[in-house]
């Protein structure tokens, strides 16, 4: 039986903020690493490297991840959505920006706060929270709005491809909850979704005819183990226990502060502007956030 909450508590928020500072960051070193690994073939050893970490996770804390337990069908259904996923994104980026990418990526979490309370009336959000939730997008709106100008053919079809992304991520969240992965272990959910993802991003990678070798520099080796341990791994699995734990429609809202967190170690690590609009956009998702987060009156 799984031990569910009904709200946040102050370790579930400290480690969704942390998941999204890093995946913030991420970006940042996904950036700074593609000159030398291209972003599919990069994927692929972050995911592949993942599935070992989390095999040796498993086997040291005795989780089994290939006893029958009715979730093969249900896994391979998330699996396949959180591929498709990285798929949009990738080809979408071949024809939009990544800045009218991110925006459309992060519907997500209207996806889940639309289709989950159909299937798990306690994920249903009161008016305020609904509220929230749109200011929330509205600060990732505003970080980005300089991005959204005259639109050609090629950036509405990537615009498309990356709707589609924000709604794979929103269902796949969606299954997680109303299948009998519900009742899985973070660890096995997890492994369902790292490992169909490591088996098509080298097929993607090689049809988009991407350069497949190892001798890389220093730095692009740090990031990318950086990103298989701490990114694919480490945080996907927090993320995978909270939403085991906690409601989905309130943990979706915190990914809103990914992009920010991008933008802002931009600013640190990159010394990009620190503009009037990101300070007004993080405002903007952190009133979002406490509001969605915020308890109904006794």
């Amino acid at each position: 039986m799984t031990d569910r909450k009904t709200h946040l508590d102050p370790r579930a928020t400290t480690i969704l903020v942390a998941c999204c500072a890093f995946w913030g960051l991420q970006q940042i070193l996904i950036k700074t690493t593609v000159a030398e690994v291209p972003p599919m073939w990069q994927a692929s050893i972050r995911m592949a490297g993942a599935v070992v970490l989390l095999m040796l996770w498993c086997r040291a804390r005795g989780v089994k991840l290939f006893e029958g337990d009715g979730t093969l069908w249900s896994g391979l259904l998330v699996g396949a959505l959180f591929a498709g996923e990285f798929v949009c994104i990738y080809i979408g980026l071949q024809h939009t920006t990544a800045s009218r990418l991110t925006v459309f990526v992060y519907t997500a979490p209207f996806t889940v706060a639309l289709l989950l309370p159909r299937f798990v009336p306690t994920e249903r959000l009161r008016g305020i929270q609904w509220v929230g939730l749109v200011i929330a997008f509205v600060g990732v709106v505003v970080a980005f709005a300089e991005s959204f100008g005259h639109a050609s053919r090629s950036q509405l079809q990537g615009d498309v491809l990356a709707l589609l992304a924000g709604l794979l991520w929103g269902l796949t969240t969606l299954a997680i909850r109303t299948t009998r992965l519900a009742t899985a272990s973070a660890e096995k959910t997890l492994f369902y979704q790292i490992g169909v993802t490591a088996a098509v991003t080298p097929l993607l990678s090689l049809a988009f005819n991407e350069a497949w070798r190892i001798s890389y520099s220093g730095y692009a080796w740090f990031s990318i183990a950086l990103q298989t341990v701490v990114g694919a791994f480490a945080t996907y699995l927090a993320w995978m226990w909270l939403v085991r734990h906690y409601p989905a429609t309130r943990i979706s809202s915190f990914t809103f502060l990914t992009p920010l967190f991008a933008l802002v170690f931009g600013v640190v690590l990159l010394k990009e502007p620190l503009t009037l609009q990101l300070v007004l956009a993080l405002i903007g998702v952190g009133v979002g956030i406490l509001l969605v987060n915020r308890k109904a009156a006794p």
